[in-house]
């Protein structure tokens, strides 16, 4: 079984979907009649600063969530990464030879 791309279609319009909603709910939350978000004198009310905190915290939790997924993402699918800035692999150390450490004994 396979697993299935991070990257597809369906996670683009999902995103897209999520946006839309959290957009036209805090739009609703603004034009609200019904007396909820704002006082008779058209002060916003606890009711209107909670969800709209909570529909703006939603949104950039998503998006800070959703960048380190794309950048995870992309990171798999370059491979490992070189430590060195020309590109070339790091240089290992080389373990001591048995007849290195002979001669420093006598």
């Amino acid at each position: 079984m396979t697993r299935p791309d991070p990257a597809d279609e369906w996670g683009s319009t999902r995103r897209l979907l999520v946006t839309c909603i959290w957009i036209t709910f805090v739009k609703n939350l603004c034009k609200d009649g019904s007396g909820l978000a704002f006082d008779d004198a058209g002060a916003p009310t606890a009711y209107f600063w909670v969800h709209l905190l909570l529909a703006v915290t939603s949104f950039l939790l998503g998006t800070a969530i959703g960048v380190i997924g794309l950048r995870g993402v992309r990171a798999l699918r370059r491979g490992p990464a070189n430590d060195t800035p020309d590109g070339t692999a790091p240089a290992t150390p080389s373990s001591p030879s048995s007849s290195s450490s002979s001669s420093s004994a006598s």
